[in-house]
């Protein structure tokens, strides 16, 4: 796989995509995989972190190894969508857990696209260490966009739901 071949390392380009697949698939930005002395590292810009029903673009991601030899992984991107909420009014994660969008499993979800909300109305949950940590509506408004799936995993100030 990355075998030092003539002073020079070989990556293994398949696990390159595998890591930067799984990059989009649990929403995180980086990803590292230690096997003995070898290191692969993946990671993408944490701006663009958001549901791909929303934006449907993804950042590029890069390998790097410990002979600072960088590799970059190209992922498939589409055009964005025409009218993206802004993030400026986005209500952004306080923590790392677990996003969940209802009180629990088969519950109605707390808010919807377009639904009228006040300044204190829970949007969402961000689970953190067991906790159940309720994420409120900072300002009265509609909801323009949910960028989190149920379930999400997510990181500290990640764009969630944006509020205008």
């Amino acid at each position: 796989m990355s075998e030092k071949e003539h002073g020079a390392m070989k990556v293994d380009v398949d696990l390159v995509r595998q890591l930067a697949e799984l990059l989009d698939t649990t929403q995180l930005t980086e990803i590292e995989v230690e096997d003995g002395d070898r290191r692969i590292r993946v990671a993408r810009k944490a701006a663009s972190v958001a549901s791909p029903a929303v934006y449907h673009a993804a950042a590029p991601a890069a390998a790097t190894a410990p002979a600072a030899t960088s590799a970059t992984a190209a992922l498939p991107t589409a055009e964005p969508a025409a009218a993206e909420p802004s993030l400026a009014n986005a209500v952004r994660s306080p923590m790392v857990g677990t996003c969940y969008l209802a009180a629990e499993p088969g519950a109605a979800p707390f808010i919807a696209v377009g639904k009228q909300v006040q300044a204190g109305d829970t949007l969402l949950i961000v689970e953190a260490m067991k906790v159940m940590n309720p994420i409120t509506a900072p300002s009265a408004g509609t909801v323009k966009a949910i960028l989190v799936d149920n379930g999400q995993p997510v990181e500290f100030d990640q764009p969630l739901v944006v509020v205008e």
